[in-house]
């Protein structure tokens, strides 16, 4: 592609670097005013303060062919805007492209309450933790049709009355559970129903070029703030190591895929082997079966032919007993 990347105008399509792309988006989170907007953007919230270190992961888990995925995450401590004063708040952005392993993820988030950055001390000296925040891009979605973004947020209620304690902010409560939003990367297609949408269009894969490291993004309806954040997709565009990183990480995801078909293959005859194992088990248990009952058919058999036999010997044993008695009694009267 030519190093000449179109610049944006007041309106109309540009083309920026594809941030589906681990490279990329960490090109993109690494300049702080962006991030913090970009985050701003999706949290709903005022980030006025955002400190990171980005932790990266390309590679199998291990040595079992059955634990394989490709995740960018990045680790963040940031100041949210509350009224006139701030908050201290942990946030978490993971982008899975592959496969996704919900173990995983719980592990992940686990460990963030262990680590020793979860708090902070108040100008008393007190020390408070800090609440959890995640936010989760997944390029593959988790099946959950027509959402392109998904927030929860725990909602605390009245257990006597089942009201729902809305404005409730407390230390206990915020601590101990974290909110999260899910960006299902599929489901951007097409939705443009409010800021936020129009921002993540810029994930939209459907804007593809031929060339996949590169979307042609229509920036028309791209409000003003969010601009940065185009024109830091731009840059990236523009840069020669950025777009040969993409192509390295083709190659990456590539290796991942074609083991994984190899691993799903392999699966395949693993069940086909099962199957035919078990085909056989169930031949070999039926023909068990035929045999038992024909032997129960012939054991049956005999035994009638050994009760004939004993009605016929009891019969004979009878009359021969009755000759007895009448020659006896012959003899008796002979005399």
């Amino acid at each position: 592609m030519s190093e000449e990347i179109k610049t944006e105008e007041e309106g109309g399509d540009v083309l920026i670097a594809n941030p589906l792309y681990d490279y990329v988006f960490k090109y993109l989170m690494e300049d702080n005013r962006v991030a913090r907007k970009f985050i701003s953007a999706i949290i709903g919230e005022e980030v006025v303060e955002l400190s990171f270190t980005p932790q990266e992961y390309v590679r199998k888990q291990g040595s079992d062919p059955d634990r394989l995925w490709s995740v960018y995450r990045l680790d963040f401590t940031a100041q949210i805007r509350v009224g006139e004063t701030c908050k201290s708040v942990m946030i978490e952005v993971q982008k899975v492209s592959l496969r996704t392993d919900i173990m995983r993820f719980r592990r992940y988030l686990g460990s963030q309450y262990e680590k020793g950055t979860n708090s902070y001390v108040d100008s008393l000296g007190v020390e408070h933790p800090m609440q959890i925040y995640c936010i989760y891009f997944i390029g593959s979605g988790i099946g959950v049709k027509g959402v392109p973004v998904m927030t929860v947020n725990p909602s605390a209620s009245d257990a006597g009355t089942g009201s729902d304690l809305k404005d409730l902010h407390n230390e206990f409560v915020d601590s101990l559970h974290h909110r999260s939003w899910i960006i299902q990367v599929p489901e951007l297609k097409g939705r443009r129903r409010n800021d936020l949408e129009i921002l993540l269009s810029v994930f939209d894969q459907a804007n593809r070029m031929d060339d996949h490291h590169i979307l042609n993004l229509n920036v028309e309806r791209f409000p003003d703030e969010y601009r940065p954040i185009v024109r830091r997709l731009q840059q990236a565009a523009a840069e020669r190591v950025v777009r040969y990183a993409m192509v390295i990480e083709d190659d990456i995801t590539e290796h991942f895929r074609m083991e994984e078909q190899i691993r799903l293959i392999r699966l395949e005859k693993k069940d086909m082997i099962i199957a035919e194992k078990e085909a056989a088990i169930a031949e070999i248990d039926a023909a068990i079966v035929e045999i038992d009952a024909a032997i129960a058919e012939k054991e049956a058999a005999i035994a009638e032919v050994d009760a004939a036999i004993a009605r016929e010997r009891a019969e004979k044993e009878a009359l021969l007993a009755e000759l007895a008695a009448w020659k006896a009694r012959s003899q008796i009267g002979g005399e």
